[in-house]
């Protein structure tokens, strides 16, 4: 049987979790669950996350599987409902919504009874420089005014578009124009760190955090480690190795034969490709690991199989390959394959197995 798996470390999510309310000691945690949880699978992950105060999704159907499985935590929708027949549905499961933009803010009051009394909080978000969603600050404040007066409880939110970028000028004008629009609305709940924002500014952790990549295990940043992070890796994704061959100096291998042998080498064919989700466009030399060595790939990826050197290593049909996890991080994974850790995780396929830890 193809053994492509992807495994779920419980206890590595339960620690990146106590590793964000290390940092946000006095935050509610919103764990962000959307994708699929990052493409870890939601039902492998919220049992390990169910200290969270809240989950956020992304849209309706996702939070309704949150209830499905059988957890009770208030949900956030960071996208809203998409139709008034949605806020009502909403309502009823308890989901709290963000709005941003005035057909949901009429929804809302149009049902705000209702709405009100299953004591939820609505998120009004500014858009502060994204430049996706939200109100700007010249019309935000007016909305919570409008929505304070009809006995909503409010919770400024907002994103950061470069969190990840040290000495971008856009952060603090991001972080100023949403403390003035706080000063102005308060009293307010506020929220605007994700995980970038939660490892940088501890100061603006304010009442809600939003976590996402950090409990996954992978960085939101380009220059620093999960090492350097204190996170550990929660997805491990492996294969097996199916096939083993020798090659000269001169030959070829795999799809358009770009890859030409030096020397002569000694490959094995694992049973991994891009049906699996493994990315296929690597600008820079990609490793898997094998018994905790680095291997490099040759060839090109295919839809099943790649092709690894293990000259000196000593491998036999059925031993275990690492394609990112413990030892080969996925962000050095994305960074060959020129994107980002988000990317790899949440873009697998179904083909690969799960399991849990």
């Amino acid at each position: 049987m193809r053994q492509a798996t992807v495994c779920i470390d419980s206890e590595a999510l339960q620690y990146n979790l106590n590793r964000v309310k290390q940092l946000a000691p006095t935050a509610q945690i919103v764990s962000m669950v959307k994708a699929n949880a990052y493409g870890h699978g939601v039902k492998d992950c919220l049992a390990a996350l169910n200290e969270s105060d809240a989950f956020g999704v992304a849209c309706l159907e996702e939070a309704l599987e949150i209830r499905k499985l059988g957890y009770s935590q208030p949900v956030t929708l960071i996208e809203g409902v998409f139709s008034e027949d949605e806020m009502q549905i909403a309502i009823e499961q308890k989901f709290e919504c963000v709005v941003h933009q005035t057909q949901q803010v009429e929804w809302l009051i149009a049902q705000k009874d209702a709405y009100i009394a299953q004591s939820l909080k609505v998120w009004v978000k500014l858009n502060s420089g994204m430049n996706r969603l939200g109100f700007k600050a010249d019309e935000i404040i007016e909305i919570i005014q409008t929505l304070k007066s009809e006995g909503f409880n409010c919770v400024l939110t907002m994103h950061f578009a470069n969190a990840d970028t040290e000495q971008h000028p856009l952060n603090e004008a991001q972080k100023n124009q949403f403390l003035a629009i706080k000063a102005a609305c308060k009293p307010i709940l506020a929220s605007c760190c994700n995980s970038a924002a939660i490892l940088k500014w501890p100061e603006l952790n304010f009442d809600f955090v939003r976590p996402g990549i950090m409990l996954y295990g992978a960085s939101p940043f380009a220059d620093r480690s999960i090492a350097d992070l204190d996170l550990k890796p929660v997805m491990s994704f492996t294969a097996e190795i199916i096939a083993l061959n020798s090659i000269e100096s001169g030959e070829s291998v795999g799809y358009g034969s770009h890859f030409v042998a030096e020397r002569p080498m000694n490959l094995a064919i694992v049973s991994i490709g891009y049906g699996d989700g493994y990315p296929r466009a690597f600008l820079k030399q990609n490793f898997v690991a094998i018994q905790g060595q680095l291997a490099p790939v040759v060839g090109r990826v295919a839809m099943d199989m790649i092709a690894i050197d293990v000259t000196g290593l000593s491998v036999n049909l059925g031993t275990e390959v690492e394609l990112w996890g413990q030892r080969r991080w996925v962000d050095d994974v994305a960074k060959a394959n020129g994107t980002i850790g988000y990317e790899l995780l949440c873009r697998l396929s179904n083909r690969p197995k799960r399991k849990r830890m």
